[in-house]
């Protein structure tokens, strides 16, 4: 098994603690500090990463992920581009379709069916993506509009900027699976009528499916895109098995599902380094992003995997 590279999702809540937990994440070695992008209901991303890059000097920083439904190519791809000139090159573009109702309603909008969604997310992250790369783009909707958009300074440093795609539309697993860095799993489903939480989609089947149609779109490609996880649980204990079920109880899932999922790290140390390595065999993840609250159990974990890792080398 490899050491699996881990970001660390979170969120400011003050200047003090959110400088200090930059500084803790990059010195444990995590690869990135990673913000959501709910406006309205979470602080700016794009703010926060920045603060965060000015008591760093390692450590990657994106949002996970900004919302195409409601976010413009030039203004998204010109907040990446700042983030990645203020912080010496760490920028990460990150993007999803969007799903929360209460985000296009705020803005005066409605939110499409799934296909307006799905061409929407498309037209977005290729324009973004070629504004970054310093191309003119036009775009005459019906999704999008742009006229002669052109991002003339700053440029990013990196060319290009490190692209993970963030969701589980089948159409869009294709697309992610030819042009993203990094396919970002959640085991989210369908969004529920409170218009925030999800149902869960953690059975095994249905990530084989998803892993699948990221490995039909990336046919033909050098080097496909890397594949990752959103750790929802993380809880070091003996008793794998009860805290499964309760999680199980809660998600309206099966406690075998919760065992065997990506999307939790439940069990001793020794139990969550065997599962990531079943996780890497079955279907090729090798990246995680797990939240603050779960970084004491996290270091754990990550910990014995890599003794692991070098008692292996040294063999």
């Amino acid at each position: 098994m490899s050491t699996p590279v881990v970001s660390v999702q979170a969120q400011p809540q003050c200047a003090a603690t959110w400088a200090a937990l930059a500084f803790r994440v990059e010195a444990a070695g995590y690869d990135a500090l990673l913000a959501a992008d709910h406006p309205g209901a979470v602080a700016s991303p794009f703010v926060a990463l920045a603060a965060a890059a000015a008591v760093t000097g390692r450590l990657g920083l994106g949002s996970y992920v900004s919302h195409a439904g409601i976010r413009e190519p030039l203004l998204l791809a010109s907040d990446v581009a700042t983030l990645d000139v203020v912080s010496g090159g760490r920028a990460r573009l990150g993007l999803g379709a969007g799903h929360t109702p209460a985000e296009w309603a705020m803005l005066g909008r409605q939110r499409p069916a799934v296909a307006g969604r799905v061409r929407r997310f498309v037209a977005v992250a290729e324009a973004c993506r070629a504004l970054l790369a310093g191309e003119t783009v036009t775009l005459d909707g019906p999704e999008v509009h742009a006229h002669r958009a052109r991002l003339t300074a700053p440029l990013p440093v990196q060319q290009p900027v490190p692209f993970t795609f963030g969701g589980g539309n089948s159409a869009l697993l294709r697309w992610a699976g030819a042009h993203a860095d990094i396919v970002a799993l959640s085991g989210l489903g369908r969004t529920l009528p409170d218009g925030h939480s999800h149902e869960v989609r953690w059975n095994g089947e249905d990530i084989d499916r998803q892993v699948d149609l990221v490995e039909q779109g990336a046919t033909g490609r050098t080097s496909p895109p890397v594949r990752e996880a959103l750790v929802q649980v993380v809880e070091v204990t003996d008793d794998a098995e009860g805290a499964a079920h309760r999680i199980a109880r809660r998600l309206h899932t099966t406690t075998a599902e919760v065992l065997a999922s990506p999307y939790a790290w439940i069990g001793t140390v020794r139990e969550i380094a065997a599962a990531l390595a079943t996780h890497e065999r079955r279907w090729g993840i090798t990246r995680y992003v797990i939240r603050e609250p779960h970084l004491d159990a996290a270091g754990q974990v990550l910990a014995q995997v890599s003794h692991a890792a070098r008692h292996g080398a040294r063999r």
